[in-house]
This record gives structure tokens, sequence and C-alpha cells, in this order.
């Protein structure tokens, strides 16, 4: 995996085209869930776009990290999504782990906040987010608030 950080103004058309196919492929199609996807964060000026590429220079993995108080008084990770055809292979750990580098490179005293879908808690647990909410709908999906501590 070629991984690179961009902010939106960096973004190429092609490669943003590329990001959001990927995130509605996944969050609004495979999971049925019609929602509105682009929400002005994306634009942030401190927004970060994390995007994984396979061998054939195809974005397959893609995250988003956004400054404190954009979606939680945290850094938060946001839109986690690995396409079809690149699961199984551990690209959601590196991505996940390359999320979390990079939300520590530009806020490096700040917690890390996300709103995990209920189903991955453990997988979550296992990159040392912990639970912080009780489980709620978001958009008919049951999520979790989960806060990653930086030890102090």
């Amino acid at each position: 995996m070629q991984w690179s950080e961009l902010a939106f103004n960096a973004l190429s058309v092609d490669e943003l085209y590329e990001l959001l196919k990927l995130r509605v492929d996944i969050f609004v199609v495979e999971q049925n869930c019609p929602y509105p996807e682009l929400d002005d964060k994306d634009r942030h000026s401190e927004t970060q776009h994390l995007l994984g590429r396979n061998s054939q220079g195809d974005i397959v993995a893609y995250a988003r990290i956004l400054a404190p108080g954009v979606s939680y008084p945290e850094v938060s990770i946001g839109r986690v999504a690995v396409a079809e055809q690149a699961r199984g292979a551990g690209v959601a750990h590196q991505l996940m782990q390359e999320s979390i580098k990079l939300a520590r490179k530009y806020w490096p005293e700040e917690n890390i906040q996300l709103g995990g879908q209920e189903y991955l808690k453990s997988f979550y647990q296992k990159l040392g987010f912990e639970p912080v909410s009780e489980m709620y709908l978001e958009d008919g999906i049951p999520h979790l608030d989960m806060l990653y501590k930086i030890s102090k």
C-alpha cells in the first residue's frame, strides 16, 4: 500500500472523484443507507485526507482526519473505508494505524475520537480505542463513540 495525505485543495479532480466514489459505494450503496455524504467537513482548512493506493494505483483505502472541534471536541477519524477487493488482507488495520499517526502528527497532544459502527467495536479496541458512549443509531446503523487516549 502506498499512503498519501492531502488537504482538500491539494486533491486532484481524479483523486477527489475516486475517494468520493469509494465512500458512496460503501456507505450509501453497499450499506443501503441514503444520507448526505457531502457535509462540508472535507473542505475544512485543517482536514487531512488519507489515501491508500494498491499496486495498480487505485484508491482502495481512505480515511478523513478532522481537527478538534469539527465533529467532536477531540481530533476525529471518520469516513474509514476499504474497497471490497482490498478487504481481508489487513488493509483496514494499516489504514487505522496510518490515520492515528497522521492525527498525532498534526495534533500530538489531543485524544482521538471516532463514531464507529458497533459491529467493529473489537476491531477498534485492538487499535487502542475504548467505547465512551452507549450504542446509538446513526442513519439507521448502530454506532458507538470510541476514544483513543493519548498518554500525557
